[in-house]
């Protein structure tokens, strides 16, 4: 699944005449707010009613515009539908996206991943603000807030760097940021879905290597080795609570998380949740009856603002946050500053980046398993759609129930990208029954999807055509393939950030003036979340150290046309080279082939096809057992078909390999890496 970024695509009307499944035949699906009257399509929601009393909240309070995020008090990625304020206020439900709402004006910012969506979505009410940076916003703000007026906020839902980032393009402007402790939103939400019932359940023991107090062991030597020596440690994450102590839970969607926070110091252990949610054998297994330095002291989700200015108040003591993940209402407690230590992430995110041996072998096992049911997707529609009765959504139904099949399948890792023509151009498409599109063997299709299982977390994107693809279809997907192939392939020294690395998957697309607008890849946990920071190739990710996990996808998208994706999932490792030492490589644990028919060999070099039929080989040695043991011969026989050696050949087009090493390392001298 691609990461958080931006695009520049729209989708015609057009596209969806004649398909299978729309609200109307003859509906325009966008709205027209400049007709007389206003144009709006069934999927548009009237927001009237909760922007009147939303209004009405504002005004005893003096504040003349409220900003409302698309995020929870933990700052992830999904959230509960409980959380979801930003959706019940506009009706927009794309997963990323800022609000805003004066006495007169409601403005949604975000993305071109979802404007298409947001003006189906959005009412008359609503402008659409075709930006997402702070600074779009307060331009904005400043036009439509009087002089001296007061900007809300909750301060729960804003991350320490997103408030400062808002009082930075304020300042001067005699306009204020209030924060704000209550929610106004959740005032005038009276149907807010409730905490899910289910209790917080705990990881098998069978795979995992570290125990809870192993853990807190090794976090606390990192915090005794800190030069600032910090006190105590407040976790904020959802991940990194239940990363420390071997939990999921059912909070959230996609991800196996539950709500919480952690206050740790050298002596004691303080979790805050939903008491009445935690049996008692979980009370036992954290030792939650004691108050020593291994004994977790459970208190009430809601209290820990309260426990957090107690801690405070004590002489002496140091609180280590990650601002990335650390809500402004934490932060803002936190004082005088010499109280306070801050790194971008928190020594439990920057630990659980690096895989040990055991996470490491059973994140590869779920990789096996997940290819299979990407397999039984592929022959499926090789064969199903050339009757002409499948669509985008009987496809992603069918991964998901091949999934589910798997051993140890606990759903999907996120919502099923499945997209077919124009609408694989949007590279965050969704399917819906009023963008469903019949898929045909005139067209090239996408899918992008994965799997939750108890051993780890799946993301895999592969691009197919049935029929016969256009010179300029084969070329896009041969040069998006040699990215992904460059990349997987390159020997790096240890420490090597990313983004340093980054520029050689978009490399043979600049060669001929194609791009993707995407980032490159993206960590990956294990039974966590599918978007695993903060490993990865943008500027703001760690490192790369051996035993981490990040996908890799490069991808190129024509708009109202095709869209071409390949992302799989890999592995540093350690390296020998003739000379030096503490190199790394990546090693793809993704086990899925290409379309062949979409590959042009005579743009590849000796070495990556090298790679490429390397690569096929270790997909028949590692996949070829497991659909033995399953009984899939079909699904192993077609594995083998499309997994045959390509034959060598040579191009003097494609760059050479020390080329593009020594480009690679001209870069990274440049960013001071080595």
């Amino acid at each position: 699944m691609m990461p958080p970024c931006a695009w520049l695509v729209t989708l015609s009307v057009a596209v969806l005449t004649g398909n299978i499944i729309v609200a109307a035949l003859n509906e325009r699906t966008e709205r027209n707010c400049s007709a007389t009257p206003p144009y709006l399509p069934s999927t548009a929601v009237n927001t009237s009613i909760q922007l009147q009393e939303l209004r009405a909240q504002m005004l005893p309070m003096n504040i003349s515009a409220y900003i409302i995020p698309g995020t929870d008090a933990h700052l992830s990625e999904y959230i509960a539908p409980r959380d979801a304020r930003m959706a019940f206020m506009t009706g927009f439900t794309g997963s990323a996206g800022t609000a805003v709402v004066t006495q007169t004006k409601a403005a949604l910012w975000t993305d071109s991943r979802y404007w298409v969506q947001a003006e189906r979505q959005l009412d008359c009410n609503w402008e659409l603000e075709k930006d997402v940076s702070t600074s779009s916003i307060v331009e904005w703000l400043l036009s439509e807030v009087p002089s001296g007026g007061r900007i809300g906020f909750d301060p729960f839902l804003f991350s320490l760097n997103k408030q400062e980032d808002y009082a930075i393009n304020l300042e001067s402007s005699n306009r204020s940021l209030k924060s704000v402790p209550v929610n106004l939103v959740d005032r005038v939400w009276r149907d807010r879905p409730s905490l899910p019932p289910d209790s917080l359940v705990r990881l098998p023991d069978r795979v995992i290597q570290r125990s809870w107090q192993m853990k807190v062991e090794q976090i606390r030597s990192l915090m005794r080795d800190n030069p600032y020596q910090p006190t105590a440690l407040l976790l904020s994450a959802l991940d990194e609570t239940a990363w420390l102590f071997n939990l999921r839970g059912n909070d959230i969607p996609y991800n196996p998380f539950f709500y919480s926070y952690t206050l740790l110091t050298m002596n004691e252990i303080w979790l805050f949740v939903h008491t009445d949610r935690v049996s008692e054998d979980l009370r036992v297994y954290l030792n939650a009856s004691c108050t020593g330095a291994l004994c977790v002291q459970l208190k009430s989700y809601d209290s820990v603002l309260e426990h957090v200015k107690l801690y405070v108040a004590r002489p002496g003591v140091k609180v280590w946050i990650g601002t990335e993940y650390t809500n402004y209402a934490l932060y803002e407690i936190i004082t005088p500053e010499d109280k306070l230590m801050t790194s971008s992430y928190s020594p439990v995110l920057t630990t659980k980046a690096v895989k040990d041996e055991t996470e490491q072998r059973i994140l590869r096992d779920a990789h096996v398993r997940d290819a299979v049911a990407v397999i039984q997707l592929l022959m499926w529609l090789e064969k199903a759609v050339p009757e002409g009765k499948e669509t985008e959504l009987s496809a992603a139904d069918y991964v998901n129930k091949c999934r589910e099949k798997q051993k140890d399948s606990r759903g999907p890792s996120f919502e099923t990208i499945s997209a077919s023509g124009p609408n694989a151009a949007l590279a965050h498409y969704s399917p819906t029954e009023e963008s469903n599109r019949r898929l045909t063997v005139d067209e090239m299709y996408l899918v992008d999807s994965g799997g939750q299982y108890l051993d780890g977390t799946t993301d895999i994107t592969r691009t197919v055509h049935w029929g016969t693809p256009t010179e300029m279809q084969k070329e896009a997907f041969t040069r998006v393939l040699m990215g992904n192939i460059e990349i997987s392939r390159t020997i790096f020294p240890s420490g090597t950030r990313g983004v340093n690395m980054e520029m050689l998957g978009r490399r043979a697309l600049w060669e001929v003036g194609l791009n993707y607008g995407h980032g490159t890849g993206h960590g990956v946990g294990n039974y966590f979340g599918v978007h695993e920071w903060p490993v990865g190739f943008q500027s703001n990710n760690v490192p790369f150290r051996e035993g981490m996990f990040t996908s890799i996808e490069p991808g190129y998208y024509k708009e109202n046309d095709f869209g071409i994706r390949i992302e799989d999932i890999a592995v540093t490792l350690p390296v020998n080279t003739k000379y030096g030492n503490n190199f790394l490589t990546f090693d793809t644990v993704s086990l899925v082939p290409y379309d062949r028919k979409l590959i042009d060999t005579s743009l590849l070099s000796s070495e990556q096809l090298q790679w490429l039929n390397k690569y096929y080989d270790t997909i028949r040695r590692l996949l070829g057992p497991e659909l033995d043991n399953q009984g899939l011969h079909e699904e192993k026989d077609w594995m083998l078909r499309n997994t045959e050696p390509f034959p060598g050949t040579e191009s003097s087009a494609s760059v050479s390999s020390s080329s593009l090493t020594l480009i690679m390392l001209a870069i990274a001298l440049l960013h001071n890496i080595i």
